[in-house]
């Protein structure tokens, strides 16, 4: 019961703010349902079964509302950003949280971070986290509650970084971003009560990308040390579903090829896949991969980039970074937040903070 209540409330989430943003009443009025009508046979087999019934409540919701399975694009752009507001859990009161503006980069406005759980004096570990949303959506407030939870799981300190984002600042803005709350996170650790020397970057989808980019950045400036990557099914490859193509069966639910091409379209400010990314820009495109710190890869075996994080993780291995990977059979993008009380999405999350506890030593 508790894991459709908290299913239901999700999704009724998504469709709600999605109506409202579309001034659709019909879908802001239409809950999902348990007993929504399932998707087909084929498309079903390849999910793991605890996942079918959250892509039926999917199924469900882009019947009423078509425009919801529309890839992100130029024309539905400012629609899905609203979508997202009111999706997420409100902040708690505890642990302690505070919005703060750090510097920016030189020329750039300064950067607003969401800062969870600092106690001067302490000596914790830290993450600098970085947001999903295909580089084109989403915010740092998002996610202060569930990193409220990871804070106190981990007695750790956690700065979330509200970057720029594309198409109004490609890259390498939100780089630059991030980069600035890292360099003020370990300029700052006293203040903060973080231990230098355990510092790590963090964050899923394209934040997991954002959070490889800056550990590759940190590694080449030589002015913070980072002591972990955790990369939560990162997006890493502009070449996958542009030049690259996918499997029929892979992103098919939640982060799909076309959404995929037009997040990279508006990140590079060029067409996707091409020869001319920029340095830097595209993690998977980077060759020397020696030297960064131990890292951390999870994915689901259906999502979109599956392929991309399974060959970075590789990569690592082969550039001698110690990386655990993680592949969950038959789930899809976001699967643990979307569905995060079923067994598969506690034991995909438990990895991921076992992981951390490691390389913090705690």
């Amino acid at each position: 019961m508790a894991e459709m209540t908290r299913r239901t409330f999700t999704l009724t989430g998504m469709a709600t703010a999605l109506a409202l943003a579309t001034g659709n009443e019909t879908l802001a009025a239409a809950a999902p349902s348990a007993t929504a009508p399932a998707p087909g046979a084929d498309q079903l087999r390849h999910v793991h079964p605890e996942l079918r019934a959250t892509i039926a409540q999917f199924q469900q919701m882009y019947a009423a509302q078509p425009a919801m399975a529309e890839d992100f694009s130029a024309a539905n752009l400012k629609a899905r950003r609203e979508a997202f507001k009111g999706f997420f859990a409100p902040p708690a009161a505890q642990p302690p949280y505070a919005e703060r503006t750090v510097p920016g980069p030189k020329g750039d406005p300064d950067v607003r971070v969401f800062v969870i759980n600092a106690a001067a004096g302490a000596n914790r570990p830290a993450i600098l986290h970085t947001h999903g949303g295909g580089y084109v959506s989403g915010t740092a407030a998002d996610g202060v509650h569930d990193l409220q939870e990871l804070a106190t799981t981990l007695d750790c300190v956690i700065v979330t970084v509200d970057y720029r984002l594309a198409p109004e600042t490609p890259f390498p803005g939100s780089l630059e971003d991030n980069y600035a709350a890292l360099r003020w996170l370990h300029t700052q650790a006293d203040e903060l009560g973080v231990d230098r020397t355990r510092i790590a970057v963090m964050g899923e989808s394209a934040g997991g990308g954002h959070a490889a980019m800056l550990a590759i950045a940190a590694r080449d400036r030589g002015e913070v040390p980072v002591a972990f990557q955790s990369l939560i099914y990162p997006m890493l490859d502009d070449r996958t579903a542009s030049t690259r193509r996918v499997p029929a069966h892979i992103g098919s639910f939640i982060w799909t090829a076309g959404s995929n091409r037009f997040g990279w379209q508006s990140f590079l400010a060029r067409k996707p896949g091409g020869s001319s990314a920029p340095a830097g820009a595209v993690p998977a495109r980077v060759q020397n991969l020696a030297g960064l710190p131990p890292a951390f890869i999870g994915v689901g075996a259906i999502d979109l980039f599956v392929d991309e994080d399974v060959d970075y993780a590789r990569r690592l291995i082969d550039a001698g970074v110690a990386t655990e990977l993680v592949v969950v059979p038959g789930a899809f993008h976001a699967f643990d937040a979307i569905a995060r009380e079923t067994s598969i999405a506690r034991q995909f999350t438990a990895a991921k903070v076992e992981a951390l506890r490691r390389a913090f030593k705690i």
